[in-house]
């Protein structure tokens, strides 16, 4: 028989400090003084008080490790869950939120998909902003510790290519997990510190500087102003798109760089290939503005790497409305959304992994073609990629490119016009942020959306967020039977 006490043990003790984590921006509305902390003080208690009542039902029930079904079910549990309590303070604390708005922020904001359904944000309660950059900052961590532990041993899309280059887990997820995470932690702090001091440094105000780093690091793109990032033009734009890159890189690869080893971080394949794809981009959209909308050539190169750098990560921040560029900017913007970051980042989409193992294996298939006695097979830097990891990523692509279809299709029954059907469906899936067109483009939000569409977004932000397969596989009955 299943059992379900493990899963729902770890979950209490995550719902029980989510709630705990309510006291940081209940105490900056006290502070504030503007008698808004009362909500966080309402869903501070119902989500400790149900983390705890979970975590005490369950005890009984903790082993040693968890069984392959378990790790799914905590996997996708995790996202499922948390987005429920973490929309508790907006229901309380903003009287026009219904659950419906609230669970589709919280949502988009534990998966850093950075989407927003709040106008308004420059007079939204100091306390109701940070939270929703807090819960990007946790989604980004998070989202570190399953890409690097859960989704290679779950073997998810061919992650299980990366089982080797973070830590051999072995099948002891949880108390691997546990190590791995310590370590991410104060890197990824470290991070978040350099960030917010450097905003500041530069001009930024302490509380923009603080909600900006956090929403940076985790490649989330919450602000809490309308104009994004676009009320902090120029020099700050260059830094963002920094930061935005160190997040995008793997993080196992800065664990190997403090324990005193540069090398794999300046051999490793994907980086070079994130790094070189948004150069190559920045340059050629460079050159259009310049010769297209008649540009200086530092205001353009500026705005191009921000917005490439904030776009491909799944950052999501917009400084300018990129649509008014012209035709050839927004067709490339989409699709450098369905790219990705580094595997093991706190980026989000396909990934830059996948894309080289696609070529890989398209290049092998081409050579045996003018070569058919020849022995070939992909690699990928330097190793054989086997048949497994090959189908597995084959697979991804497909999934989520028929995920795409059907997401959109839903999207259109609501009664969506197709480009925001289209771009929501792709921004939602690969956790991008905003879409295309007048509603909810870069100068838009998701707030006119019919309830239909913002859950069914919801949704699509969840399945991307883990990988499609995490999710998917749940409703399998052959997996159950395992």
């Amino acid at each position: 028989m299943f059992d379900l006490r493990p899963v729902v043990y770890v979950l209490g003790l995550l719902v029980l400090v989510l709630g705990a984590t309510m006291i940081v921006p209940l105490a900056f509305d006290l502070a504030a003084g503007n008698g808004h902390w009362g909500p966080f003080a309402e869903a501070m208690a119902i989500t400790t008080v149900t983390g705890l009542l979970l975590t005490l039902a369950c005890a009984n029930g903790v082993s040693e490790g968890l069984s392959i079904q378990q790790t799914f079910l905590l996997t996708t549990g995790v996202w499922l869950v948390l987005p429920i309590f973490g929309a508790l303070p907006f229901v309380l604390g903003a009287t026009e939120a219904r659950y419906v708005d609230a669970f589709f922020e919280a949502m988009s904001g534990l998966t850093t998909t950075g989407a927003t359904v709040f106008s308004g944000l420059d007079d939204l309660p100091v306390g109701l902003n940070l939270w929703r950059g807090l819960m990007q900052w946790f989604g980004g961590i998070g989202i570190i510790v399953v890409a690097m532990v859960f989704l290679p041993e779950l073997r998810v899309g061919g992650m299980q290519i990366f089982r080797s280059e973070a830590f051999d887990t072995m099948g002891k997820i949880l108390p691997r997990a546990t190590e791995i995470a310590a370590r991410i932690s104060v890197i990824y702090l470290g991070l978040t510190v350099a960030c917010a001091l450097t905003y500041a440094a530069l001009g930024m105000p302490g509380f923009d500087a603080l909600m900006h780093a956090l929403t940076t690091i985790s490649t989330g793109g919450f602000s809490n102003r309308d104009a994004s990032f676009g009320a902090y033009q120029g020099p700050l734009e260059y830094v963002a798109a920094v930061f935005i890159i160190l997040a995008s890189l793997p993080f196992v690869r800065y664990i190997q760089l403090v324990a005193g080893t540069a090398r794999p971080i300046l051999r490793d394949s994907q980086v070079r290939a994130y790094i070189a794809t948004i150069l190559l981009l920045t340059v050629f959209l460079t050159l259009y503005r310049v010769i297209a909308n008649d540009d200086h050539w530092e205001h353009g190169f500026r705005e191009g790497i921000f917005n490439v750098t904030s776009i491909i990560s799944g950052t999501g921040y917009a400084s300018v409305d990129y649509q008014l560029w012209g035709p050839v900017p927004v067709v490339i913007f989409f699709f450098v959304g369905l790219i990705g970051g580094c595997a093991g980042s706190t980026s989000c989409s396909i990934k830059v992994f996948r894309y080289q193992l696609l070529f890989a294996s398209i290049a092998t298939q081409v050579r045996r073609l003018y070569a058919p006695h020849g022995v070939f097979e992909p690699r990928y830097e330097g190793r054989p990629i086997s048949e497994e990891i090959l189908s597995s990523v084959m697979a991804f692509f497909v999934l989520f490119f028929v995920s795409l279809g059907i997401v959109s299709v839903a999207l259109g029954l609501t009664g969506l016009d197709f480009i925001t059907s289209v771009s929501g469906a792709a921004a939602a899936l690969g956790n991008i942020g905003p879409g295309l067109g007048d509603t909810i483009g870069p100068s838009g939000n998701f707030a006119s959306l019919n309830d239909a569409a913002k859950w069914i977004l919801s949704l699509a932000m969840l399945v991307g967020r883990l990988e499609l397969m995490a999710v998917f596989v749940l409703f399998t009955t052959a997996f159950w039977r395992t």
